[in-house]
């Protein structure tokens, strides 16, 4: 796997049926290690251990509907409300950060309508705020610090 532009983490690797499994400690369990999970597994260490965001608000995989398709978001960190605060999609080390990658995000997050929304290659980190009620999205010259208890206005 490639070296990213994220901290280095202490991971658990095994290899079983001829693949390689990474162990995710949000979901408990190993998942096959593919060049998206490496980066999602290093954004989750990244988000929990260098920025201290609770462990208890971030969720990978899941589910979430879009003009009646199913979806899914790679990580969601929410508030302490519950609500979504933040969604991450993460995508190979490979894949460009273009304009499609980050429209597919702002569309996943139509639904969530995440304060924050953040996409990552493990290169490049492109972090936006979203200010639903003036419908503006400006982006952050880096990551926000974890206020899982405000609401937005």
């Amino acid at each position: 796997m490639v070296n990213l532009n994220l901290p280095a983490f202490e991971y658990k690797l095994k290899k079983e049926a001829g693949k390689l499994w990474i162990f995710d400690v949000i979901r408990k369990k190993y998942v096959v290690l593919l060049p998206e999970e490496w980066v999602r597994q290093h954004f989750i260490h990244y988000l929990v251990s260098s920025l201290s965001y609770p462990r208890t608000l971030v969720k990978v995989e899941g589910g979430l509907s879009y003009n009646q398709l199913s979806k899914r978001s790679d990580i969601v960190v929410f508030n302490r409300e519950g609500k979504p605060w933040m969604i991450i999609e993460c995508k190979s080390p490979d894949i460009p950060m273009t304009d499609a990658i980050l429209f597919q995000a702002a569309v996943y997050n139509k639904t969530l309508q995440a304060r924050y929304l953040v996409v990552t290659n493990g290169l490049i980190h492109i972090c936006s705020e979203v200010d639903w009620a003036a419908g503006v999205t400006k982006r952050l010259p880096g990551m926000p610090v974890f206020g899982g208890d405000e609401t937005q206005e």
